[in-house]
């Protein structure tokens, strides 16, 4: 198949996350198999206009807040003659209404839909934008085929109109070959693990609070915070204002080789955000040994089996956050057997059996179309 993917990001964009891993995942796997796949993304200063990435043929365009309308022209200019045989919109950040630019069928990736949750994560005119930008999808992708990365997402999806029947959930995987547990390098103190984008809807603020409580009780329990964002200065001053500096360390970027270290040497990974996708830090965890504490959120109530592979507690809830925490720190034996149940849970995953049910999905729709 010749297929389009439209995402506002690659993997090697500043500000790629969990959306772009899932991306070059699945559809690097399907260019292996032999597949033509074009990546239509945004770009950022000094990057180069296009590239080859895990066999992807990228276009990069417009920015962070241009993409939406660079890339409809930059389409009509440069790929519209390839002929695709299908078209993917990785619904990620605001729609980008494929279905108005493309004569190909379109096919859409759905990982979570910000909401009201953009004012949180974003400043008011961009978190209002975001809203707007949102109410039209119903309208724009009726009978559209969709797929969501768990059953939170679809059922988003689906109170905002899109009809169950046109989406199928495809989670997201984790290479258990390489995210594999070793218990002999866990650190001899308690370490409480963040890995993602220092962003605001993250609520990374709840675990430093909650470190700060851990304290007042006696328990010397390390934040390790992993990622950049611009929250960085004010989380580093929270702490400081806690007086649990000495206990929060911002690690800003992390190379891959140190978040698998990070992974397998923690006690307990903690993700507080009120929603997401799915939480690919929470399967990679799992895949090391490392349960998780998340909020009883969506995407993380999927991700989480809760009291097997680590705990969910209502977001927002400190004290809630802090009696899981210590309780897990506390309990060297309910941990463990934590672990070992999450690295099982981990193990039912697998980003080659995503990209196989994706791949059968888009022949379908292809066939369907009658361009094969």
């Amino acid at each position: 198949m010749r297929i389009l993917i439209v995402n506002w990001l690659d993997r090697e964009n500043p500000q790629a996350g969990g959306a772009e891993e899932h991306l070059h995942e699945i559809f690097g796997r399907l260019a292996a198999c032999g597949h033509e796949v074009t990546l239509l993304a945004s770009g950022w200063p000094g990057c180069a206009p296009t590239t080859q990435l895990d066999g992807l043929d990228v276009h990069r365009v417009g920015g962070r807040y241009t993409f939406s309308l660079a890339a409809p022209a930059y389409f009509r200019r440069k790929l519209a003659t390839r002929d695709f045989d299908v078209v993917v919109e990785d619904l990620n950040k605001v729609p980008l209404f494929t279905p108005y630019w493309v004569s190909a069928p379109v096919v859409l990736v759905t990982h979570h839909l910000f909401g009201v949750t953009a004012f949180q994560a974003a400043p008011l005119p961009v978190a209002a934008a975001t809203w707007l930008l949102e109410r039209p999808i119903p309208a724009v992708y009726s009978g559209v085929p969709a797929i969501a990365v768990s059953e939170s997402t679809k059922e988003d999806l689906i109170h905002r109109g899109l009809r169950a029947g046109d989406i199928d959930i495809v989670p997201n995987g984790v290479d258990v070959d390489t995210f594999t547990p070793r218990f002999d390098t866990k650190t001899a103190h308690p370490t409480l693990l963040f890995l993602g984008r220092l962003k605001s809807y993250k609520r990374v603020d709840l675990v430093i609070e909650a470190v700060a409580r851990l304290a007042e009780e006696g328990i010397d329990a390390e934040l390790l915070v992993g990622g950049k964002g611009d929250q960085a200065a004010s989380l580093e001053s929270l702490a400081s204002r806690l007086g649990v500096s000495d206990r929060v360390r911002l690690l800003g970027f992390v190379p891959d080789e140190t978040k698998l270290a990070l992974l397998r040497s923690s006690w307990v990974h903690v993700l507080t955000s009120p929603k997401e996708g799915w939480g690919i830090s929470v399967i990679e965890a799992a895949a090391c040994g490392t349960p998780s504490v998340a909020s009883n959120a969506p995407g993380l109530r999927e991700s989480v089996a809760h009291e097997r592979t680590g705990l969910l507690v209502p977001h927002g809830d400190v004290e809630t956050l802090v009696d899981a925490l210590r309780d897990l720190i506390r309990d060297p034996e309910r941990r463990m057997r934590m672990s070992h149940d999450a690295r099982s849970f981990a193990e039912g995953f697998s980003w080659d059996t995503s990209a196989e049910r994706i791949e059968a999905l888009l022949s379908r729709v292809v066939a369907a179309s009658g361009r094969e």
